[in-house]
């Protein structure tokens, strides 16, 4: 499972990332995704822990805090929703 860490400030790196959530046990993975366009970061990350029970402190202690000037948005990430054809999408009226 992995943790969802939003409302980041832009300057972030992996490496900040790493070492606030290492405070909480082994962090296997830090993941920022960055805007397609500008390549600059989107404002959160998801970070993979090596156990649960470090998932579970690290939600515990950061969620809400305080850091680099923002408060932290901390929890379980959830599943990707697929979002495969998109076939039928469109409004269609019939009389």
């Amino acid at each position: 499972m992995s943790i969802y860490v939003g409302n980041l400030s832009y300057s972030v790196t992996e490496d900040d990332l790493t070492q606030v959530f290492s405070d909480y046990g082994t962090v296997k993975r830090v993941q920022l995704p960055t805007d397609r366009e500008t390549g600059r970061a989107r404002g959160f990350g998801f970070v993979e822990m090596e156990s649960e029970a470090a998932e579970d402190a690290a939600i515990e202690a950061l969620d809400g805090a305080e850091w680099m000037g923002r408060a932290m948005k901390v929890n379980k990430a959830r599943p990707r929703e697929d979002k495969g054809s998109r076939s039928g999408g469109g409004y269609s009226q019939r009389y």
